[in-house]
């Protein structure tokens, strides 16, 4: 193979070893707990993400319009165990309960439920699993996960009743507190504040290292010889 221009070949086939020695780095596990560097990004975007998904108090807000409203509804579980798990949620949120193997109904105050679930969703959001657990005798993931299921069922039959406002609420109670609170679970909220610096040198870092290949590439190939022409 003959080398057209050994200088700029040479200097493309340094930066790619470099880009080729960067990437084993970012690999190896050199972070806290045996993390590689890409580990160690997703845990830090994880943790700012997770602070401005904390909806629960604007939620809660909404939440207390309901107070005081009665209703009666049909819950239909996956299988008994389950129901057996809801019946378990809704009592400890003051409703009566009567069941009928997967079947539930359940008649209460909404804007009392509503508040069991989201002091549930609150708790597991701030990572206090065994709180959860000394209450119902479940993983704190176990419950978040029951009463999503409940809520989706419970949606369906207010819409049936056209009480959409409560089915309304309860639909961000259930996106904006059970959802974040279930997918979250374990991860520190951090501000973004506080990580400023951390996210721009990812940021940063991210764009140069995909220039410093492009450029290698080039470097590379001129030196050989090749060229693209217009």
């Amino acid at each position: 193979m003959r080398i057209h221009n050994k200088k700029e070949f040479g200097l493309g086939l340094a930066m790619l070893t470099g880009f080729f020695l960067a990437l084993f780095a970012i690999f190896s596990p050199i972070h806290e707990g045996g993390r590689n560097t890409l580990d160690y990004m997703d845990g830090v975007f994880n943790a700012i993400s997770k602070h401005s998904a904390y909806y629960i108090p604007e939620v809660a807000e909404k939440a207390k319009q309901h107070a005081g409203t009665q209703a009666t509804l049909a819950v239909k579980a996956a299988d008994d165990k389950q129901a057996a798990r809801m019946a378990r949620l809704f009592a400890a949120a003051g409703a009566e309960v009567a069941a009928d193997g997967a079947q539930l109904k359940l008649s209460g105050d909404l804007g009392r439920l509503f508040d069991t679930v989201l002091s549930d969703a609150d708790l597991m959001f701030k990572n206090d699993s065994a709180a959860v657990s000394a209450k119902y005798g479940e993983d704190g993931r176990q419950v978040l996960y029951d009463w999503h299921k409940a809520l989706s069922a419970m949606a369906k039959d207010l819409n049936k009743q056209e009480k959409y406002s409560e089915a309304k609420t309860l639909r961000d109670i259930q996106t904006k507190a059970v959802e974040p609170a279930y997918n979250y679970y374990g991860i520190e909220a951090v501000p973004m504040t506080s990580m400023l610096w951390i996210a721009l040198a990812a940021l940063i870092g991210y764009v140069v290292y995909t220039i410093w290949y492009g450029f290698a590439i080039l470097f590379l190939f001129e030196g050989w010889g090749l060229k693209l022409d217009h």
